[in-house]
């Protein structure tokens, strides 16, 4: 299968769809793109062949991977000089969320003058941007996950305060998508569960979230549909490139839908990636039935009005029972306990951390500070509200 589609941006489709990728380039004009992946991934033989292959068109290719998950502030300015440096005039943006958000915040920040966390995605800071040198970026996902290539924001640490800040700028989205299901059939059996339940995540509280927009609630319904279709099936066989191809466009759709928002279950886990460096798709699906049950009273009856769509007996248990059930398939752990020492968690200063997440804001239920500590106490404990 191979097709095209226009929103929210230009998204190239199907099996061997890198192989477009001088194509995208020169689309844009791009004569010197900086290629940004991580470090994990620069030394796969994959990459290797992917970069090889660019070389060919572009002699003058220039890297850049010197980070890894959970990326900081000072990542994106050293690929900032890095950009400067090479007098690149695009990015391309390769790998999982990491990859995509430090690509999408090079090509950004390479137009500013102003530093990063100017741009923190609070009410109109995006305005304060030079618009008129942002870089061309063109983002190549090779996990299932993050959405970022459709996202308008990336997730950057600010290493000094220890926080995860969401960078805004309508010219953050890619101008163009490459979703190819080839790149990611070597994806872990646990990287696979993780940034899937991080696609659920995004649809899911997409269409939770408060607010009149049918457009980002019909695109988070459809997503999850596709994740129920396809999240095992990929998991239990890799090279399932049907699958892939399902979980590639739902991570998408997720990040789209988030437009309207998102709520409790990403401002609990952001603070959780930033302290403790724990994998984002992982913290989301922890977090997921207790903010679920949390918020029962505001967004049952929503809940109930998928299920059928969902192939779910309709009511809010039947659905909370699939997310269980899925995580235990999927070797989720049920507590935070099991992946972090209890005794080294600071539930004040991670209570305050979640309560001012931009997340917040458009979780159904309005959150108090001590309705975080109690959300973090219940995901602890293990007991569902």
């Amino acid at each position: 299968m191979k097709t095209n589609w226009n929103y929210p941006t230009s998204v190239w489709v199907g099996e061997d769809r890198i192989k477009d990728l001088p194509e995208a380039c020169k689309n844009l004009k791009i004569l010197s793109p900086l290629f940004v992946t991580d470090k994990d991934l620069i030394n796969l033989e994959m990459t290797k062949t992917i970069i090889s292959e660019i070389k060919k068109k572009f002699s003058n290719l220039a890297i850049f991977s010197n980070f890894s998950g959970n990326p900081i502030g000072e990542n994106v300015e050293e690929g900032v000089l890095e950009f400067k440096k090479n007098k690149c005039d695009g990015v391309i943006a390769f790998g999982g969320g990491s990859g995509l958000d430090v690509g999408k915040a090079i090509a950004f920040m390479s137009a500013q003058s102003r530093p990063l966390w100017d741009f923190e995605d609070i009410g109109d800071y995006w305005k304060r941007a030079n618009e008129k040198n942002i870089a061309p970026i063109i983002a190549v996902p090779t996990t299932a996950g993050t959405g970022s290539e459709t996202g308008r924001a990336s997730a950057i640490i600010n290493k000094k305060t220890g926080v995860k800040k969401i960078i805004f700028h309508p010219k953050f989205l890619p101008s163009v998508v490459i979703l190819d299901p080839v790149l990611t059939v070597n994806l872990s059996p646990r990287l696979t569960a993780a940034t899937g339940m991080d696609a659920l995540a995004h649809n899911l509280e997409a269409f939770c979230a408060p607010g009149f927009h049918p457009m980002a609630d019909g695109i988070a319904i459809e997503g999850m549909k596709l994740i129920k279709k396809s999240l095992i099936k990929a998991v239990n066989d890799g090279k399932d490139l049907e699958a892939r191809a399902d979980l590639l466009a739902a991570a998408s759709m997720g990040s789209t839908a988030f437009q309207k928002g998102l709520g409790a279950i990403h401002s609990l886990s952001h603070p959780i990636n930033a302290q403790f460096n724990v994998h984002h798709g992982l913290s989301n699906a922890i977090f997921m039935p207790y903010v679920l049950t949390f918020n029962k009273t505001l967004i049952e009856d929503r809940i109930i009005s998928i299920c059928d769509y969902l192939n779910l007996e309709k009511n809010f248990q039947s659905f909370l029972n699939w997310v269980l059930d899925l995580r235990k398939e999927l070797n989720i752990p049920h507590k935070l306990s099991e992946i972090i020492d209890v005794k080294k968690i600071n539930l004040d200063q991670l209570s305050k951390m979640a309560l001012e997440d931009p997340s917040t804001g458009t979780n159904p239920k309005k959150l108090t500070i001590d309705d975080m500590k109690i959300l973090y106490e219940h995901s602890i404990s293990g007991k569902l509200f």
